[in-house]
């Protein structure tokens, strides 16, 4: 009878190897076929459907990822990748209500996945809560303390938050685990907007943009970096960098006294304000691309 032990069958771990090498290398549909075929191989498996979901999810089909994952939670109500994908498929199609439904079910059977506090974090971002953003941010590296996304986002919360200092030890400790991720040198480069360093913005965009050219988000942030070689762009800058120091009501009220008292003042700085947004836009676009259109 032949020897069984080494024999690789599609539900070994080298299959899934082999499916998120594939995933990696971007060859999400691929990685659909061989997914499919442990599917096949058994039923009643919840782990291929989860997988299956997650290929979905990567794909941008946050539908059919959504239905993959169900299908796995029907077969084990507790599988770890299943509410992994369910999470982050509600988070993406951006559907709040769901999103907190299903993160505080995952933290339930799996309160050590790191990845849940950090879209808490993302979604407390969105809403200008900031403080509660760090708490959950500081709790995902708790759990995974040299990861470099989450150091970068809670460099550009603390940048954030007006802790200029902390903002650059995390900066330095980011790039210190990794500086070829796109992602980290994106938040990096927000946070040193925040904190007014703008040449340093400029650098991390230009390095994150040739990592990830064709990304219309990262060519957008790059050349937003650009306009703050230009001296009205970054007068106009000034008042945000004394704002953001400054509580909201102390906000409205500068705001309202300066309306008040001068009235024609305020409206020419925002004709300014917009004027040179707009115009060194168009500069950088020329300088960049030429006369031509981007291509979307």
């Amino acid at each position: 009878m032949e020897d069984t032990e080494d024999t690789i069958t599609p539900s070994s771990p080298t299959a899934y190897t082999a499916i998120y090498q594939l995933i990696y290398w971007k060859r999400y549909k691929e990685a659909l076929v061989e997914t499919e075929k442990l599917l096949r191989e058994d039923p009643h498996d919840p782990d291929p459907y989860a997988l299956y979901g997650q290929i979905f999810l990567l794909m941008g089909d946050n539908g059919k990822a959504i239905h993959w994952v169900n299908e796995a939670l029907r077969r084990d109500p507790e599988n770890h990748l299943g509410w992994y994908v369910r999470v982050s498929a509600y988070y993406e199609a951006d559907n709040e209500t769901a999103f907190n439904e299903a993160v505080s079910e995952a933290l339930r059977i799996d309160p050590y996945e790191a990845h849940y506090y950090f879209l808490k974090a993302n979604q407390h971002i969105k809403k200008g809560k900031h403080a509660l953003a760090k708490a959950q941010m500081e709790i995902a590296l708790d759990l995974e303390p040299e990861k470099p996304i989450y150091l970068a986002i809670l460099c550009y919360i603390e940048a954030l938050l007006g802790n200029d200092e902390v903002s650059k030890a995390l900066d330095r400790q980011a790039i210190r685990y990794d500086a070829e991720q796109p992602d980290v040198l994106m938040y990096l480069a927000w946070a040193a907007a925040r904190r007014g360093d703008y040449k340093l913005q400029e650098t991390y965009m230009r390095s994150s943009i040739r990592l990830n050219p064709d990304d219309k988000q990262y060519q957008n942030e790059y050349l937003e970096s650009l306009q703050h070689n230009f001296l009205l762009y970054r007068v106009c800058l000034w008042p945000n960098k004394l704002f953001r120091k400054m509580k909201p009501w102390q906000i409205l009220v500068v705001w309202a006294v300066c309306w008040l008292l001068f009235k024609p003042l305020v409206l020419v700085f925002i004709a300014l304000h917009i004027l040179a947004h707009w115009s060194t836009k168009a500069i950088i676009h020329v300088r960049v691309f030429g006369w031509r259109r981007r291509r979307s």
